[in-house]
């Protein structure tokens, strides 16, 4: 299949000289099938991964360029919107290091991906509850004919084993006010870091192509702080996003004590929607099925703050918010006055001809710009603080339309380079030295050398010994 890529600029060209420079990751979308990852730099060059299967949100690259891609398995367990249960890492050039599936009786991937510092993964997975197991917690109404509560939990999985070495359940942290013959009977109102069991739908019977489904928290993204030892993540059903410790153990991510917040699993945070712990009225809820959460890295203007993508933030359009939590100086989140954790409103937001009924997402870039993507049309922008669009783009296949989940770019400097691309002998200069041992290469008389592979196609020929010789009279 050709691909064409349109790159409309709607900047002059001083506008465009503004865009961060970097490398645009994308996964485009049309059906359940195969599809490709691209790497697209600011000249237009791409990079390509093939996969067998559809992605369920984003695929993250690490420096050493390996990549993390969260797809979807051909017969999940629990299905709706976003619905996943595949990792794998590859290479460079597509070759698959491993592949973990969570898909069975008890747990579903969807969705999103986090990978560690350490090599971990961190994934949000439905956890089926029982009609049953619901009612015993103090649920009242069950929404779908599945006779099923879909909770969730977040799994950190080993790299080396695909092992689960921790992990967090929402229901653990339950709080209910319908009677003290139930676990967890309290004041709502007085408990934040918990969540009320009986708020909103659990589930539907119809739920889109998926049919009927028991989706209650329908957590849409998930982020890692290392230096807080937290975790994001953002619920589109119940309009909120939520932070948590991951300094704890399995066992204190269960209770309420331990780990640097102290407050064991509890929710250290939540913010965009305080009806759901009683507070406030309707005109209180500022997040309408937001995606795309996370934090602003630390030397990025706005660092520390979080980010997101709010699908339904007025009549017909979407918006980018950015917030600063009040946080203190022991990483504790403060609460106002009243009760209700704030800001009450966004230090930042970008409010353009952006809309997008699902997914969707926005990163912060090095020299302040936002990437923000309008997924249903595989449209991707990249604006200024003052709003201005510098950069425009919008993936085309020639067969049919697609969609990108999330779009995100690294900087020029993230990739550890180990090598000057055509500089096959290592010793700093290209010449016709190096193209002899291409040549040799290519004959199969040398072995793999990535520097050979000058067009990164993942194959070394002519067509590199071509572009190194240009290289050379170029010279």
């Amino acid at each position: 299949m050709k691909l064409i890529l349109f790159i409309v600029l709607f900047a002059s060209s001083m506008l465009f000289s503004q865009v961060s420079e970097g490398y645009t990751i994308f996964t485009p979308y049309a059906d359940g099938t195969g599809t490709s990852t691209y790497l697209l730099d600011t000249e237009g060059n791409t990079h390509t991964w093939s996969h067998e299967r559809a992605p369920a949100s984003m695929a993250y690259l690490f420096p050493d360029s390996t990549m993390i891609y969260p797809y979807r398995v051909e017969n999940p367990t629990m299905e709706a919107g976003g619905v996943g249960g595949g990792i794998q890492y590859l290479d460079w050039n597509g070759n698959i290091f491993w592949d973990y599936q969570i898909s069975d009786d008890i747990y579903q991937h969807h969705h999103d991906v986090e990978p560690l510092p350490n090599g971990n993964v961190l994934a949000i997975v439905w956890e089926k509850k029982t009609s049953s197991q619901a009612f015993e917690m103090g649920r009242q109404v069950i929404d779908n004919a599945l006779n099923q509560m879909w909770s969730t939990a977040i799994l950190e999985l080993d790299s080396q084993s695909g092992n689960i070495v921790w992990e967090w359940h929402l229901w653990d942290h339950l709080i209910q006010d319908i009677g003290n013959e139930y676990p967890n009977f309290g004041v709502i109102a007085e408990h934040p870091e918990l969540f009320n069991i009986n708020c909103g739908n659990a589930g539907t019977n119809a739920g889109g192509p998926q049919g009927a489904n028991g989706d209650w928290m329908h957590i849409n993204a998930i982020d890692y702080n290392a230096e807080l030892d937290q975790i994001a993540i953002s619920s589109r059903l119940q309009n909120e996003i939520f932070i948590i410790d991951h300094s704890t153990t399995i066992i204190e991510a269960a209770g309420h004590n331990g780990g640097n917040s102290g407050k064991g699993g509890d929710l250290l945070y939540r913010w965009g929607n305080p009806v759901n712990y009683n507070h406030g009225d309707e005109t209180d809820q500022i997040l309408n099925a937001q995606h795309g959460l996370n934090w602003i890295p630390e030397g990025y203007p706005g660092e520390g703050n979080l980010i997101l993508f709010n699908n339904f933030h007025s009549e017909g359009s979407s918006a980018v918010l950015e917030i600063a939590t009040p946080i203190n100086e022991n990483g504790i989140y403060n609460l106002n006055d009243n009760g209700v954790y704030g800001p009450e409103s966004w230090d930042w937001g970008y409010f353009g001809d952006i809309i997008t009924p699902m997914q969707g997402g926005a990163f912060r870039l090095p020299n302040g710009n936002t990437l923000i993507t309008q997924t249903h049309t595989a449209r991707i922008i990249e604006v200024n603080m003052s709003g201005e669009i510098l950069w425009d783009f919008s993936f085309e296949s020639g067969i049919g339309s697609h969609w990108i989940a999330r779009a995100q770019k690294y900087p020029i400097d993230y990739f550890m380079v180990s090598f000057i691309p055509g500089d096959v002998n290592n010793d700093g200069m290209i010449n016709i030295l190096d193209v002899v041992s291409t040549v040799n290469i290519v004959l199969g008389q040398a072995e793999w050398v990535d520097a050979a592979d000058y067009n990164s196609d993942g194959v070394i020929n002519v067509l590199d010994i071509v572009s190194i010789v240009n290289v050379i009279m170029a010279n």
